[in-house]
C-alpha cells in the first residue's frame, strides 16, 4: 500500500508521532457516499486532528455553494479553484481533510496530495453508494439521470484513477465506529518506501525499495507513464510466481499490459531470442509512449531494457528486478545488453528506467545461492568506495543470506545508494580514471570464469563477482597496493558465510592462460590492453590498465589454477 513520489530519504519515516497523531495530513478520497465526511470527522476526534472538508471549504472561498459555482462558471473553473483550496490546507499543519468525489481524477491535485499527504481510498460498491447518496440535495452530478446510472458511470471512470491512492480500505455495511477502527489500523501499519534518488545529467528517477511493491505496481507506475499501456517482459519462472499479481494492479488502476515470455537462464540474453521478442512486442502495436516493463533478474533486465531502448528508436523502460542481484546492481545505472559469441554484454546500449520497484517480498521466494549472488555485489560496494558499507556487511551479513526482512531492505537501499552515486558522476562510464568503471572491480575475473563455463548455470554472476573480489584483492596485495591483512578480513567474511572465494570453491580446474584469454575479450579492453580495477585498502579502489599478464597468470596459478 505504497506509492510515489515523495521526496528522498535515508530510511522511511514512521507516519504516527510518539503521542500517536498523524505526521502528515491524511486525505480522504472516494465517490459521494463513501463515507469521507462520517469517518473523516470521528477519525479527526480520536487523533486529535482538525478535520476540514473541502467542499466547505471551496464554498466559503467563492462565497457561493458548489451548485452555484457549477451553473455560474462551469466543472473546470470549480476544479481550479478546488485544486487552489487543497493546495492551501495541504501547505498548512496536519489534518483529515475529507475531497470531493472529483477530487482525485485532478492530476495536479493528485501530485500535491502525494508530495504533501498520505491518501486513503475509501472503496464502496455501487449498492452502498446509491443506498447512501438516496434523497440527498445539491449534489450536480446526480442531476443528470437515475441516481444508480450516474453512480455506475463514475465508478467505471474514476475508481482506476481512486486505485492510485495510497492506501484502498474497502467499505461496506460496517458502522462508523468499525469504519474508523479500519482505517487507524492500516494507518498504524503503513510505511511509505524507501527511496533513492539517481539524479543525472539529462535524466533522473526513484529507487523504491519495500515490501509488496509488485501489488501496488499500477499505482506506483501511473504517475509516470506515458500512456496507460504497458509490455511486461518476463521469464516463464518469474511470471509463476509474480506476474498474476502484477496484471491485477495494472488491471485496477486501468493499465492495458501484454506479456512477452522468454525462457528462464543466460541464453536468453541472446541475438535469437532478441529477435524474437522484438517481434513479437512489434506484433501488439506498440507506440512510442508504450512503456517497456521488465520483470525478472538480471537476464531479463538487461533483454528487456535493450529491447527498449532499440524499439522505435527508444520506449519509456520500468525495471522490477525480482533478485536480489538484480535489485542492487544490473537494474540501477541504465546498462542493458545481450551477449554475443565472443563475450558477455558485448552488444548493448545506455538506456535508463524512468522508476526501478525493487519489492523486498520477492526476495522472500529466492533460495540462499540467488542471495549469496546478489550479496557478493553489495560487498563489492563496501570494498570500492564505502568501508561503512563494509562494516555493515561484516555485522548484517548473515541476516541478508537468511532473508531477514529489515537486513534485506537495508542492504538494498545501501548498495543503491552507493551505486546511484557513482552513477550520477558518470553516467556513461567515460572517466578516464576510476568513475563508473570501479564497479567492474571482480569483474574482469569474474566474466572470464562465466565465459569458460559458457553460462550454464553451474556459477551465477554473483558467484563469480564473489571470487573476483578475492583474485582482484589478492593482485592488489601482490603488486603491494594492500596489506594482507585487508585480504585476510575480506576471504574471512566470505568464508564465515561459505561464499565462494577462489578455485577451491570448483570441482573443475582452469587454466591461466585459457582465463587469460577471455580476458582480453572482454569489452572494457583497450589498446590491447586488460582493464583492471585494485584496491588500496578496503573502500580504496583505483582502474588501472598496467599490469603485466605474466603477473596475472602467475596470480591465477598461485590460487588454483594450472598453466
Amino acid at each position: 500500500m505504497s506509492r510515489l513520489p515523495f521526496p528522498p530519504s535515508a530510511k522511511p519515516q514512521p507516519f504516527f508521532s510518539p503521542d500517536g497523531i498523524p505526521s502528515r495530513t491524511v486525505v480522504l478520497v472516494g465517490m459521494m457516499g463513501a463515507g469521507k465526511t462520517t469517518i473523516g470527522r470521528r477519525l479527526a476526534q480520536i487523533c486529535g486532528l482538525p478535520f476540514v472538508d473541502a467542499d466547505i471549504e471551496i464554498e466559503r472561498a467563492a462565497g457561493c455553494s458548489i451548485p452555484e459555482i457549477f451553473a455560474r462558471h462551469g466543472e473546470a473553473s470549480f476544479r481550479d479553484g478546488e485544486r487552489r483550496v487543497i493546495q492551501r490546507l495541504l501547505d498548512g499543519p496536519p489534518c483529515i481533510l475529507a475531497t470531493g468525489g472529483g477530487a482525485w481524477m485532478d492530476a495536479q491535485t493528485r501530485r500535491l496530495v502525494r508530495r504533501h499527504a498520505v491518501s486513503i481510498w475509501l472503496r464502496a460498491p455501487v449498492h452502498v453508494l446509491v443506498k447512501r447518496v438516496a434523497g440527498r440535495a445539491g449534489r450536480p452530478l446526480l442531476a443528470q439521470g437515475r441516481p444508480e446510472e450516474v453512480l455506475g458511470r463514475l465508478v467505471g471512470l474514476r475508481y482506476p484513477v481512486y486505485a492510485e491512492a495510497d492506501i484502498i480500505i474497502d467499505c461496506g455495511d460496517e458502522t462508523v465506529e468499525q469504519g474508523v477502527q479500519r482505517v487507524r489500523e492500516v494507518l498504524g501499519e503503513y510505511r511509505r518506501p524507501e527511496a533513492v534518488h539517481v539524479s543525472l545529467s539529462h535524466h533522473s528517477y526513484d529507487v523504491l525499495i519495500g515490501p509488496d511493491l509488485i501489488s501496488r505496481a499500477g499505482a506506483l507506475l501511473a504517475p509516470h507513464l506515458p500512456q496507460k499501456r504497458v509490455v511486461v517482459i518476463t521469464d516463464r519462472t518469474v511470471a509463476e510466481l509474480h506476474l498474476p499479481r502484477l496484471l491485477a494492479s495494472f488491471e485496477e488502476t486501468g493499465i492495458r499490459a501484454d506479456v512477452i515470455a522468454v525462457p528462464g537462464g543466460e541464453e536468453s540474453k541472446s541475438l535469437p531470442c532478441y529477435g524474437d521478442v522484438m517481434n513479437q512486442l512489434l506484433s501488439t502495436g506498440i507506440e512510442r509512449k508504450t512503456t517497456i516493463v521488465a520483470l525478472g533478474g538480471g537476464v531479463v533486465g538487461d533483454l528487456a531494457g535493450f529491447v527498449a531502448a532499440t524499439a522505435l528508436r527508444g520506449l519509456p523502460f520500468v525495471q522490477i528486478p525480482t533478485t536480489l542481484l538484480s535489485q542492487v546492481d544490473s537494474s540501477v545505472g541504465g546498462k542493458t545488453g545481450i551477449n554475443a559469441v565472443a563475450g558477455k554484454n558485448l552488444i548493448g546500449a545506455f538506456h535508463q528506467p524512468i522508476v526501478v520497484l525493487a519489492d523486498s517480498s520477492a526476495l522472500a521466494t529466492l533460495p540462499r545461492r540467488q542471495r549469496v549472488a546478489g550479496y557478493a555485489e553489495i560487498v563489492k560496494s563496501g570494498l570500492i568506495a564505502d568501508p561503512e558499507l563494509f562494516a555493515w556487511c561484516e555485522t548484517h551479513g548473515r541476516d541478508v543470506l537468511d532473508g531477514d526482512p529489515e537486513a534485506l531492505t537495508q542492504a538494498v537501499r545501501r548498495a543503491c545508494a552507493f551505486k546511484a552515486s557513482v552513477v550520477a558522476a558518470d553516467e556513461k562510464e567515460q572517466a578516464a580514471v576510476g568513475g563508473r568503471a570501479l564497479l567492474n572491480l571482480g569483474h574482469t575475473f569474474g566474466h572470464a570464469l562465466e565465459a569458460e563455463l559458457g553460462y550454464d548455470g553451474r556459477l551465477l554472476h554473483g558467484e563469480a563477482v564473489s571470487i573476483g573480489i578475492h583474485l582482484a584483492m589478492a593482485l592488489s596485495v601482490e603488486l603491494g597496493y594492500a596489506s594482507v591483512e585487508d585480504l585476510q578480513r575480506l576471504d574471512r567474511h566470505l568464508r564465515s558465510l561459505d561464499m565462494p572465494v577462489s578455485f577451491d570453491w570448483f570441482r573443475e580446474s582452469f587454466s591461466a592462460d585459457v582465463l587469460l584469454n577471455h580476458m582480453t575479450r572482454d569489452k572494457k579492453m583497450q589498446d590491447g590492453k586488460v582493464a583492471f580495477v585494485l584496491l588500496r585498502g578496503i573502500g580504496r579502489a583505483f582502474t588501472t590498465r598496467e599490469i603485466p599478464s605474466e603477473t596475472v597468470r602467475n596470480l591465477l596459478i598461485t590460487e588454483g589454477c594450472h598453466p
